[in-house]
């Protein structure tokens, strides 16, 4: 018999429209699931609004949910991913500017100007990757899910997912290298 679902008894007093369960649901899961959106999307108040929109569908559908037909965080990554496509559809363009990025205080200006340079490339070498690449290169490396979950979550076998892990890495490898990013600076 498989465990039980951590979030279980959670989603439980969710269903029951308990306040304190929703703050704990949120406390736990908002990170991931902004880490997950600013991945995909590129734009933190769009991945604000992601994560809003997943816990609203949360709140209105956790008295429905059934352990053992999904684990809850898949559910709930499956609702971000397709909440992340529909955005990226309805802008029928290239993912925007510039991610926020977090600056180090004590770092210098050449340090934080090569960082900034550094972040934009993979960023955008990252953007330019075929969806279901970069979908499972975010769930495996951002979000650390395991390759199984990941398989999962977007509906593939372990095989399929680890060929598109091998393409996107090839390609992403193949982008940085015109920019000098990898590491084989020969």
């Amino acid at each position: 018999m498989s465990e039980r679902d951590p979030d279980a008894e959670l989603l439980e007093q969710v269903g029951r429209q308990d306040p304190a369960a929703v703050r704990s649901l949120v406390a736990r899961k908002l990170p991931r699931l902004l880490a997950l959106a600013m991945r995909m999307l590129g734009d933190r108040m769009e991945a604000e609004d992601v994560a809003q929109e997943v816990f609203v569908r949360i709140w209105k559908q956790a008295s429905r949910w059934r352990e053992g037909d999904a684990r809850f965080d898949t559910w709930m990554h499956r609702v971000a991913l397709n909440l992340c496509y529909d955005r990226l559809r309805g802008r029928r363009e290239e993912p925007r500017d510039e991610m926020p990025e977090a600056v180090d205080p004590a770092a210098q200006p050449d340090a934080q100007f090569e960082a900034r340079a550094r972040h934009e490339q993979v960023r955008a070498a990252l953007a330019g990757l075929p969806a279901r690449q970069r979908e499972a290169l975010v769930l495996t490396y951002y979000q650390e899910m395991s390759n199984l979950d990941a398989a999962a979550l977007m509906g593939i076998t372990v095989d399929a997912l680890e060929s598109l892990l091998a393409r996107a890495r090839r390609t992403l490898r193949a982008q940085l290298a015109g920019s000098g990013l990898t590491r084989d600076k020969s």
